[in-house]
């Protein structure tokens, strides 16, 4: 995938994306992978002038998004959206009793994708949800957890231009050196290296790495 130039680049999702983000700045990218990403694209494309939102809010689910997606999505004229949600559909079903099956999931999931495809001319690039097991229970999530990554995955074969199977490859990366707990504390929440090997995974996703 080419950057093309004026790119507006919206990153969207839950906590994982929002980071900390300054809600008073319509430009505030808060401190994980949206900022890695914007810091790296805007040092190599200069010329591009490429424009940058994170409207990531911690503790959202799907049917948020899709209530704040007027707003935080369709008026902002993406012409690139990248979105990871899902594990707050997930979580809640264990900390709130609050589940979201994984039908009403694909249903509130498909309806945002469709308005993109039909109000905007982004390209969307969709990340899978993902847990790394380190919390006592959490391997208990993936009863609930793989089949909304399972929607996703279906999803983005017919929506998006770009897939990251990213609850995968954070799994490969613990296998593989990482500790779980080296890349996400609680096994959600990246730190600052899952931050980055997030980043990483999406700049060589669009061709930038």
């Amino acid at each position: 995938m080419a950057l093309n130039r004026k790119e507006v680049i919206l990153f969207q999702g839950d906590s994982v994306t929002d980071c900390g983000r300054d809600r008073s700045d319509p430009f505030g990218l808060g401190t994980g992978y949206p900022l890695l990403i914007t810091s790296l694209l805007s040092a190599r494309f200069a010329e591009n002038e490429l424009v940058f939102y994170n409207r990531g809010i911690s503790g959202d689910r799907v049917r948020n998004l899709e209530a704040r997606w007027d707003a935080d999505c369709i008026a902002l004229k993406p012409t690139l959206l990248s979105i990871l949600i899902g594990i707050n559909d997930t979580w809640r079903r264990y900390d709130s009793n609050d589940p979201c099956g994984a039908e009403i999931f694909e249903e509130q999931y498909r309806r945002i994708l469709a308005r993109v495809k039909k109000e905007t001319a982004a390209r969307i690039i969709l990340l899978e949800p993902f847990v790394l097991h380190v919390q006592k229970g959490q391997s208990e999530w993936r009863e609930d957890l793989d089949p909304k990554i399972q929607v996703v995955r279906s999803l983005a074969m017919e929506y998006a231009d770009v897939f990251i199977p990213l609850d995968g490859i954070l799994a490969a990366y613990a296998v593989s050196g990482f500790k779980e707990a080296a890349i996400a504390a609680d096994g959600v929440h990246p730190t600052p290296v899952g931050h980055a090997l997030i980043a990483t995974e999406w700049l060589k996703a669009v061709g930038a790495l």
